[in-house]
């Protein structure tokens, strides 16, 4: 016992020590949250773990909770081995620190600052990126409040300012109608790494139907006809195509209509449903539209009555890729294009793409791997100049993957050091501290990277605006301690676990580990924490969950605030995630389960006769 006294005391001593390197001046408010971190720093530089059991056997805390007390903690434990080997408990002097439950209160008080208050009957906070739809659909934002969410993401990478207006117009009628306060989060793209343009495909519109193993239309094509000039999405979100106005006032139910397809066959479509001026027409035969195919109704006079086709849009190509594939990473803003073969199949030219951030390519060397897509294809530069890479694929699904236009890609072994801000941020940003309550920092990589978006947002006017900083890369992660010192100078600040670029950066086999050192460090900073990326992914997307993403999304009771994504399904994936969260936060806070009554166990009681004691 006393050889652990003395560990701990060594221990305690270079908490001290740490604490008084850093001058805690700056921090003026956030002292005790600064100097609280610094000793959770220096506190993990141990290795406790054979000590941890002997203090519980010895009834004292392990100190496997101590993120937002860390001194408080260990000093209790040094006076309980006080006492356990009878000596008086030994006065030792350290400036204030907080206990566990100032801990909590500074850390709840910094996420309702930031993210504003929990809902009743819920601590933990639902946040959604909003789709492009909801620039549109106000009936799709009023719902989303009114089933649980309390902040609105928008992403500043997708969409546009007018879409943006739209879209905050609606979440503020919705506000009113609740009678509650949504946050509005706006994220700066930052320097995203993506795969550029790929040259579209020919300007044709296909519709087959569905059929049996015998060949039998189980499910007829359809198409919605819309008058032109606008291309609006149809009713049912299916396939449409546009006609003159005039034409359509002409038609009828049930009636038919015929054409010739782009390869010459004969067709007819069957008006089968109308919504306003717009028809709803089905087919039972594969048929291909183009810009011009003619649709000839017959009038009841006899006489035909024929109208073009509106502009079809080009087909979005992808790139088909295989393991062993080589394909070039290119700077320059060309097309992309597939790999072209001869009449034997072989490649006689491979795959080229650009990349979105070219200035990047300086920053590779052989060797090194390379991601596109969230990890869903995996590569190795084979070899590496500034205006172009070629890479050779290594990881993809054994019938290959496609890559398409605007996906991630991530160099998780290059030290990329691109501005974090750029001037398109800087545009945004003007946009942002008009409209929003906080604002999203992407790819963050240092600590200098925290003062340079302060440092803007005291130049348009906002300089103590919420910042969320979103950890996505290794570096970011590698850097996470100096980041919260920088930080924690100038509240609101807030964390994001981006987990989708983060797992790809630091490997999927990580990124458990990772997430909850995020967790940890940052509640001993009492920063608040958002978990994201793929929350309830299948359930936003499908309308079903897998047992996997459920576990997940409860899991994220322990972060202060918990992110969807955009999907059909989003609604019905708030209210799910309201009701999990709610059932969990009376199992678990942070890493401590809760020991509250457990219904399960009554049916034991019942099975025995026992009675019941009291709760």
């Amino acid at each position: 016992m006393g050889s652990l006294a003395a560990r701990l005391e060594r221990l305690r001593a270079s908490l001290i020590e740490l604490e008084s390197a850093v001058d805690l001046t700056p921090y003026g408010a956030h002292r005790d949250s600064a100097r609280n971190l610094l000793h959770y720093l220096a506190f993990r530089r141990f290795d406790l773990r054979r000590d941890q059991n002997r203090l519980s056997h010895w009834g004292l805390s392990s100190l496997g909770r101590s993120e937002s007390h860390v001194l408080y903690n260990l000093d209790a434990v040094l006076s309980g081995l006080d006492r356990l080997r009878g000596r008086p408990p030994v006065l030792r002097p350290a400036a204030s620190a907080p206990d566990p439950e100032r801990g909590r209160r500074i850390l709840a008080r910094n996420a309702r600052t930031l993210l504003g208050p929990t809902r009743p009957g819920r601590s933990v906070r639902i946040m959604v990126t909003m789709p492009t739809e909801a620039a549109s659909d106000y009936g799709l934002v009023r719902e989303l409040v009114e089933e649980g969410m309390d902040c609105a993401r928008i992403n500043c990478a997708h969409d546009s300012p007018a879409q943006w207006t739209r879209m905050i117009a609606h979440l503020h009628r919705a506000e009113r109608s609740a009678g509650r306060k949504v946050r509005i989060l706006m994220d700066l793209a930052g320097p995203k790494i993506r795969t550029g343009a790929i040259r579209p495909g020919p300007a044709v519109l296909k519709l087959r139907p569905k059929r049996d193993a015998l060949g039998r239309v189980t499910l007829p094509a359809s198409v919605w006809l819309v008058p032109a000039p606008s291309r609006s999405p149809s009713p049912a979100g299916e396939e449409s195509v546009t006609v003159p106005r005039p034409w359509l006032l002409r038609r009828r139910l049930r009636e038919q209509v015929e054409f010739r397809d782009s390869r010459g066959a004969r067709r007819t479509l069957r008006l089968v449903a109308r919504a306003g001026i717009r028809f709803r027409a089905e087919t039972d035969k594969t048929c291909y539209f183009t810009t011009g195919t003619r649709l000839v109704a017959t009038l009841e006079t006899g006489r035909t009555d024929v109208a073009p086709i509106g502009p079809i849009p080009r087909i979005e190509e992808r790139i088909r890729l295989h393991v062993g594939d080589r394909l070039i990473l290119t700077a320059r803003p060309v097309e992309g294009e597939d790999a072209r073969r001869n009449a034997k199949g072989r490649v006689v030219r491979p795959a080229h793409i650009a990349c979105t951030a070219p200035e990047a390519l300086r920053f590779v060397r052989r060797d090194q791997p390379i991601w596109f897509d969230d990890g869903r294809i995996g590569a190795v530069v084979r070899s590496a100049t500034a205006a172009r890479l070629v890479v050779e694929v290594v990881h993809a699904p054994e019938v290959g993957a496609w890559l398409a236009a605007d996906k991630g890609i991530n160099f998780p072994d290059t030290k990329v050091d691109l501005p974090t801000i750029g001037p398109k941020d800087l545009e945004d940003l003007r946009f942002i501290v008009r409209h929003a309550d906080l604002v999203g920092y992407s790819f963050v990589h240092r600590a200098e990277d925290v003062d340079l978006l302060r440092n803007e947002l005291a130049k348009v006017g906002r300089p103590k605006m919420g910042i969320i900083l979103k950890i996505e890369t290794r570096t970011a992660f590698e850097e996470l301690p100096g980041i919260l010192l920088a930080a924690i100078r100038r509240f609101p600040v807030g964390v994001m676990i981006a987990r989708g670029d983060l797992a790809v950066e630091v490997g999927y086999e990580r990124l458990a580990e990772v997430q909850e050192e995020i967790l940890w460090m940052c509640e001993a900073a009492h920063v608040p924490t958002i978990w994201a990326t793929q929350v309830l992914e299948g359930l936003t997307k499908t309308g079903l969950p897998t047992r996997a993403e459920v576990t997940d999304a409860a899991m994220g009771v322990r972060a202060e605030c918990v992110m969807l994504n955009k999907g059909p399904h989003v609604v019905v994936a708030v209210r799910a995630l309201d009701n999990i969260l709610r059932r969990m936060q009376s199992h678990q806070a942070k890493k401590t389960a809760m020991l509250r009554h457990l219904h399960v166990v009554e049916r034991f009681f019942e099975q025995r006769g026992s009675s019941t004691p009291g709760r």
